[in-house]
């Protein structure tokens, strides 16, 4: 059996400056070494830079830590070497993507999750920082680890820490979703499209009343619906042309849409709401597709009566299988997004299922589930970050008016 190959690790620390990297493998290339890893990274300012490096002999190991303790010296920098065998990698199964999300991120959460991913037998290999604002999003790259096992425990550590954690499959699986599908009431909108209507007509005690009676679960979603919509009979139809006129899209809506579509995603909505919306929505934010129940019309008034066959639980997750039968996607590359108990088929069914502030049933059966306001958050989940988004932002408004423009108040 041949000897094991010696290898070093040589580590810089100090404040970032451009030619850092250069200088140190000019140094390094005087000898007869070879790159086995790189690792490098800028904190506020400060420069972690690490060099594995291997050879089949003995280095002059003093002329190195000369050179290089010469050079750091040179820089201001701190500079540390130390020698070991290259041993065969660890071959971990179970790599996952574990997003921590807080507004604000304490230490003490970062303690617990680290603890928990340790006490479960898995190992961190890497964190990396995806947004700082308005939410701290950090990305643990984790293996070793159970998927369903550690999803499950860290669920629980995440409601009492007050923060939201994601776990997925690593690898390939996460780069290859090209399809988001998402609710509309109190997901791509602040509001409950007919909590507005019925402000309009007079009867919003009256709406609330049932719709709190489905939330208890005494009526099921359609008889809900029908019993709602007859409450609005005879309200003029120009109510819904002024209701979306101050329609409210959620925090981040527009950034979600706008980056999912550069990057080529298809992008969908599906609703136990109105075409009226959806309609004003696919034109708004150039959705893709739409799916919801249509508003009876006649002679300017609405009727009270839904037609068209009914968009129910069972109906999002027909509606997410014919978008992406269309799309030529599997169900597999697919993210569904929702907030109710008629999301939970479509978010089951879907390659990645997000519980967007939901309610307990749905976090419970969803992949993964976010607290905070801020729709794009869905981004960090696809392992998009903050920094590469407005800088594809910055980038868009300089081609089209030479300077950067002010994000609009959805965003």
């Amino acid at each position: 059996m041949s000897d094991p190959q010696m290898t070093l690790l040589v580590t810089l620390t100090g404040r970032d400056r451009p030619g850092v990297t250069s200088r140190l493998f000019d140094v390094l290339a005087r000898h007869s070494l070879t790159v086995a890893d790189v690792e490098q990274v800028v904190i506020r300012g400060r420069l972690v830079l690490g060099v594995l490096l291997s050879t089949e002999r003995a280095p002059d190991l003093t002329a190195i830590h000369r050179q290089v303790t010469a050079l750091a010296a040179d820089m201001g920098m701190e500079a540390e070497i130390t020698m070991g065998s290259r041993e065969p990698p660890r071959r971990l199964g179970g790599r996952l993507h574990v997003t921590v999300l807080g507004r604000p991120l304490l230490p003490s959460a970062i303690a617990a999750i680290a603890g928990r991913i340790a006490a479960s037998g898995a190992n961190i290999d890497r964190i990396g920082r995806l947004a700082d604002r308005p939410v701290t999003c950090l990305e643990f790259d984790v293996s070793g680890a159970d998927p369903a096992g550690l999803r499950t425990q860290l669920a629980r550590e995440s409601a009492e820490l007050g923060v939201d954690v994601a776990v997925q499959r690593g690898g390939l699986h996460r780069r290859a979703m090209r399809l988001v599908v998402m609710d509309v009431d109190s997901t791509l909108l602040r509001d409950e499209a007919i909590e507005l209507l019925a402000a309009r007509a007079g009867c919003a005690r009256e709406v609330g009343d049932v719709t709190a009676a489905a939330m208890r679960g005494e009526i099921d979603f359609a008889e809900s619906l029908h019993r709602r919509v007859a409450l609005l009979a005879g309200l003029d139809a120009a109510a819904i042309d002024e209701m979306l006129a101050g329609a409210r899209l959620a925090p981040g809506a527009r950034t979600l849409i706008r980056t999912l579509q550069r990057l080529g995603y298809r992008c969908g909505v599906v609703s136990g709401g109105f075409t009226q919306i959806t309609d004003w929505l696919t034109l708004e934010l150039g959705l893709d597709f739409a799916e919801a129940n249509t508003l009876e019309v006649v002679r300017g008034k609405l009727t009270g009566r839904v037609i068209g066959q009914l968009v129910d639980r069972p109906g999002k997750e027909r509606a997410l299988r014919r978008f992406a039968a269309a799309a030529g996607v599997p169900l597999s590359q697919t993210v569904a997004v929702g907030d109710g108990a008629n999301d939970l088929d479509m978010i089951s069914a879907a390659g990645l299922g997000v519980a967007f502030n939901a309610k307990p049933a749905v976090r419970d059966a969803a992949d993964t589930s976010l607290s905070v306001p801020h729709l794009d958050a869905i981004l960090y989940l696809l392992g998009i970050s903050r920094e590469d988004v407005e800088a594809a932002d910055a980038e868009d408004q300089l081609l089209v008016s030479g300077g950067v423009g002010a994000r609009s108040a959805d965003d």
